[in-house]
């Protein structure tokens, strides 16, 4: 395999010029309510808000509470910097999250990128989803979320110390009590089919949507302190033509409307070619998505005028707030210190959302305020993933906290029956959505939501597939199968022109597994025990079948490897990197819920299809 073609490379110039009109940080301000003033002088939280990502703090209501598998997932550090299982409010948060780092120490590789990337395809409109062989799948069914991360810098986050925005005399040590305030940033990609957005993943029944996320954590030094009330807060702004977020994004203001994509979100289809930037201005952060296919644009600044706010961990009082990247360069050491990935630069998949079901059983219907009601949401998945005429876990009291067969790992039972207890178990299948059409309320409206195929979601109670049976588990992944979607397609990132030297690969699928020893590494698996498949990266060749990637300046992308994400895809596979072992061994120097690889050069750099 050869040499990776200078002509790509200086396509990049040519990109950079394409999006400049939606990268100058334009502050764009979000019309809303005159806010409350909290004693401490900033803006006082409403009612129901996004103060806690994974809803569980014990004094506010959250918007979307099934968001906690779109939040960053933390780890609990003491004083010596060692790290354990993190518990939001008695409830373990855990997520499963197969990652490629991107590793560089030239300036400007942690703070302005460029991707490039095809959507996944679903099998065709006439080849609904199954349950039984042979299985046809759906994206959303596998991943509800890829997404790319990167540091930023909140003074107000863990551990309460300054940062300085783009810089490198920023400490991310997960032992340095001095450490720079870091939040968690990741631009989200959602896949169609299973909407509506504010109760489940979609943001459409046919289109993709994008949004910028940042959580950052309300606690000082060695978890020495935290606010329960607003552990999490996260802002959260869906890609907008106009870049005027839908609604307020947030934790203090968040409302339905910061969920409800609006007439001006950027919707886009399977098989789209994207240009994905992520730059930093006078402003805040910009993250920018330019679709080839349609020739539209959504942008989204990280800006106080756009009504992004960072936390008081005091009061949970906002302040409004730019959000600027952390870091210069991407090198390895520069990472948020509270999380369980050891990221940097990532590119990610966010899986284990997911269970098919033949049918469903006990009712939990669905509120955020008055101005939206889901009735028709179930508890518990019977048949389908869970087997034949099995009947799933739940239900679940939300007041007292009993369920009714809560399981783990391998199927067996949980050594608790009480979702509150903190084991990682999968208490409840919850939210769960049958086939068909059903009616909704929105904003004192019906609203028709039709789903392709029962499924269950598994956030209500914990966040995940914990005994690891749903569909993300199954080999349902791309694999060339017409019943299956294809993959993602990424080439990238690129930064001012250059490629990142090196990456790592890792997951911290191992937290989530109730056999692992997150101080030894001991029975920390990659695939976990239970799961009968576990997706993976590799390099192949461009889909011929498909739409070309964009042929950005001279070069083109003919003949260049892309990443791929899920199994072998016969006749475009080149390399594998050993499938799940890529994920490399335990960290147990950090935190052995994470598998990581060594780092290696990017092969992306040194192979073409």
């Amino acid at each position: 395999m050869s040499r990776l073609g200078f002509r790509w490379l200086a396509g990049i110039a040519a990109v950079a010029a394409l999006l400049a009109p939606t990268m100058n940080g334009a502050a764009v301000g979000v019309p809303v309510a005159a806010p409350h003033v909290a004693a401490s002088g900033g803006v006082k939280p409403n009612a129901i808000n996004n103060m806690d990502c994974n809803g569980h703090s014990p004094v506010y209501k959250a918007v979307k509470p099934g968001l906690g598998g779109l939040c960053t997932d933390p780890v609990s550090i003491n004083s010596k910097g060692e790290a354990y299982r993190f518990l939001d409010n008695g409830q373990y948060v855990g997520h499963d999250e197969p990652s490629v780092k991107f590793i560089s120490s030239a300036a400007g590789t942690a703070n302005n990128m460029t991707y490039f990337m095809r959507l996944s395809t679903d099998p065709n409109a006439s080849r609904k989803p199954t349950i039984n062989s042979p299985k046809v799948s759906k994206y959303g069914e596998l991943s509800i979320a890829p997404w790319f991360g990167l540091p930023m810098c909140d003074p107000k986050s863990y551990p309460q110390n300054p940062c300085a925005p783009d810089s490198d005399a920023n400490s991310g040590a997960s032992d340095d009590p001095n450490g720079a305030g870091s939040a968690f940033m990741e631009l989200q990609f959602y896949p169609p089919g299973f909407a509506p957005f504010l109760d489940a993943i979609s943001c459409d029944p046919t289109k993709w949507c994008a949004a910028l996320t940042i959580d950052s954590l309300s606690c000082t030094f060695g978890f020495a302190t935290c606010n329960n009330n607003c552990i999490e807060p996260v802002n959260f702004a869906f890609l907008q033509r106009n870049g005027v977020p839908a609604g307020p994004p947030s934790p203090q203001l968040a409302d339905i409307s910061t969920f409800t994509p609006n007439g001006q979100t950027l919707k886009m289809s399977d098989g789209d070619v994207l240009a994905v930037s992520l730059t930093d201005s006078a402003n805040g952060l910009v993250t920018t998505v330019h679709d080839y296919s349609t020739g539209q644009t959504g942008s989204m600044v990280g800006s106080a005028a756009n009504g992004f706010m960072n936390t008081n961990m005091a009061d949970c009082s906002g302040t409004p707030f730019n959000f600027h990247p952390e870091y210069s360069s991407a090198k390895q050491q520069n990472q948020v210190p509270w999380a369980a990935l050891e990221g940097g630069v990532l590119m990610q998949q966010e899986i284990g959302h997911f269970e098919a079901c033949a049918s469903l059983q006990n009712s939990l219907p669905f509120s955020a305020g008055p101005a939206f009601s889901d009735p028709k949401v179930f508890q518990t998945c019977v048949g389908g993933n869970e087997g034949l005429h099995q009947i799933g876990e739940g239900p679940c009291n939300p007041s007292t906290g009993e369920c009714v067969n809560a399981t783990t790992q391998n199927g067996a039972p949980c050594p608790s029956n009480n979702f509150a207890s903190g084991f990682n178990c999968e208490f409840s299948d919850g939210n769960c959505m049958p086939a068909g059409s059903r009616t909704a309320s929105l904003n004192g409206h019906p609203v028709t939501y039709t789903w392709p195929i029962a499924g269950c979601l598994d956030t209500a109670f914990q966040n995940g597939d914990l005994d690891f049976d749903g569909t993300p588990y199954q080999a349902d992944w791309p694999d060339g199968s017409s019943g299956h979607p294809s993959s993602f397609q990424y080439v990238g990132p690129f930064s001012n022109g250059q490629a990142y030297p090196k990456i790592q690969f890792q997951t911290n699928v191992g937290a989530s597994e109730i056999l692992c020893d997150t101080e030894t590494g001991a029975g920390c698996t990659a695939q976990p025990a239970g799961a009968a498949f576990y997706p993976f990266w590799s390099l192949g060749s461009v889909d011929t079948s498909a739409p070309s990637l964009p042929a950005v300046a001279s070069g083109g992308l003919g003949g260049i490897c892309v990443w791929n994400f899920g199994n072998v895809i016969p006749g475009q596979t080149q390399k594998a990197f050993g499938k799940t072992a890529q994920y490399g061994t335990p960290s147990t120097a950090r935190f052995g819920g994470t598998l990581i690889s060594a780092v290696v050069p990017n092969p992306q750099l040194s192979t073409h299809g």
